[in-house]
């Protein structure tokens, strides 16, 4: 069983809570406020692989200009960020997330793989009243190495679950670049190992 870890971020009413609650069981929740985190877990099957999944939901809260995302970027092996394409103030605080999250990695933080990040566009429905166009979404997107997509909770059953399978597959991709890097590591670790104790074996 792979564990895998989702931190689902953005501005409030932007949509975290539907987007996980239509992955998770198929349902829309038109309104959905909490002041307590959740953590959702899913078992499921991917490429032939079971997989533990969790979603960390933080709790609703206003967009601050200031925030620390420490124990998120210690936690989370990969990140959805969410924002509201009929809100561009939501758009200004993902974009603040994204920039936080790909900050060059402090030394109490260091990541052998740079976290896997898909930026959401939600509430597609809402387009007669759209104040952050597409191409915006995805030049943030491919500016900062990100996935990205548009889509609708309220309307897209299908492409919310395409959407974290997604992002789980990135995460994936990113363990198999650590399994590979870590091998290498040691390896070169013992020929290293074995060249200087080897010969004073030999000299005995």
């Amino acid at each position: 069983m792979i564990d895998v870890k989702l931190a689902i971020l953005g501005g409030k009413g932007t949509g975290k809570s539907a987007l996980i609650v239509r992955f998770l069981t198929k349902r829309f929740i038109g309104e959905y406020a909490s002041n307590f985190e959740s953590i959702y877990n899913k078992c499921l099957c991917l490429e032939g692989k079971q997989l533990n999944l969790e979603i960390y939901d933080p709790c609703s809260q206003p967009q601050k200009t200031k925030f620390s995302l420490t124990s998120e970027l210690h936690w989370a092996d990969g990140f959805v960020i969410v924002y509201d394409i009929s809100d561009r103030s939501s758009f200004a605080f993902a974009k603040a997330l994204i920039y936080r999250i790909r900050e060059p990695q402090t030394s109490h933080c260091k990541r052998a793989v740079e976290s896997a990040v898909l930026l959401v566009g939600n509430k597609q429905d809402l387009c007669h009243v759209r104040e952050v166009g597409w191409e915006e979404g995805q030049k943030l997107a491919l500016d900062n190495r990100c996935q990205f997509c548009e889509l609708s909770a309220a309307e897209q059953s299908l492409e919310v679950e395409i959407m974290f399978i997604r992002i789980i597959k990135d995460v994936l991709t990113n363990f198999k670049l650590k399994e590979k890097r870590r091998p290498s590591g040691s390896k070169s670790m013992a020929k290293l190992i074995n060249n200087v104790f080897g010969k004073r074996r030999k000299s005995v």
